[in-house]
């Protein structure tokens, strides 16, 4: 299931202070077109007592400065290989976390030790690595190769948790994290959280009317949500200013994507057309990346 909750906070960026407005958000049913789904989601802290079993597999030798090869000790390298690895990592995070806070600070240890090993490993953070050494050593044709297997074996992983995108004068920035404390991996129930920053660059000002966002799943599972406004609100946001938010997305899988668009008119005309702004694709995923927030 793939639903949403949020939070907001009005920014004022050509202010020395900014004013933060804390709130959940609601919904009600009119605010969805009939047969659309309804976005609204009330959320839970999850207290977990089960116990969880999860293995590194002992992986193949040192991948230096060459690519790694199609097939492992572990067997094929595919994009159904890389989702029960995430799973796996996500189990060994969660059952980390358990341990810590039930002050088994051993088992803990013992599960960062393994952490830590899974994240030496795994092909696909291996090949990141890899990537990112070659681009900044400039060694481009070692870096193509080294995106080209990833893009074999984990499509998903090719984009970032972070998106940036600009119309008419419009910036939208989003970043996502993966909320170890609100998901059950033995469930197969990932939460992630994301924040939104939208900017006026332009010289009028607007009016968010109407969400749209496209997310997708790890088996390809595809699902458009509508909505009026964002966070109950359609906030109207001057030159020079922004609007800042953020909400949250469950999924029954270790890694996806969304996108989306948001509908907007310029207030300051009578009977301006309204126009899309559109919200760059960005990853969800367990695994995260090394990135700042924006």
């Amino acid at each position: 299931m793939m639903h949403a909750l949020s939070l907001k906070v009005f920014i004022e960026f050509n202010a020395t202070t900014r004013t933060c407005l804390l709130g959940r958000e609601t919904y009600n049913s009119a605010d969805l077109a009939p047969g659309k789904r309804r976005v609204g989601w009330g959320c839970k802290d999850l207290t977990r007592t089960c116990g969880i079993v999860a293995s590194v597999g002992g992986g193949g030798g040192g991948c230096g400065g060459e690519s790694l090869s199609s097939k492992s000790g572990s067997g094929e390298l595919s994009p159904s290989s890389f989702l029960s690895r995430t799973q796996t990592y996500a189990l060994l995070r969660q059952q980390m976390e358990v341990a810590a806070k039930s002050e088994d600070y051993e088992a803990a240890a013992r599960i960062r030790d393994s952490l830590k090993s899974f994240e030496e490993e795994e092909p696909v953070l291996r090949l990141r690595r890899l990537m990112k050494r070659a681009v900044a050593e400039e060694r481009f044709e070692d870096a193509a190769r080294y995106r080209d297997e990833l893009m074999e074996i984990a499509p998903h992983s090719l984009l970032k948790c972070l998106s940036d995108a600009t119309t008419l004068g419009i910036r939208v920035q989003v970043r996502s994290v993966y909320i170890e404390g609100r998901s059950q991996p033995s469930k197969g129930q990932y939460f992630f959280a994301y924040r939104v920053r939208i900017t006026n660059n332009s010289d009028r000002p607007v009016q968010l009317l109407r969400r749209h966002w496209i997310i997708t799943d790890a088996h390809g599972k595809t699902e458009n949500v509508w909505g009026a406004g964002v966070i109950g609100e359609q906030p109207v946001i001057l030159p020079r200013t922004g609007f800042e938010y953020s909400s949250a997305c469950p999924l029954s899988t270790p890694s996806g994507r969304m996108e989306g668009d948001f509908e907007m008119k310029h207030i300051d005309r009578v009977g301006s057309q309204t126009f899309n702004v559109a919200i760059a694709p960005f990853s969800l995923s367990t695994m995260g990346e090394d990135a700042d927030y924006f």
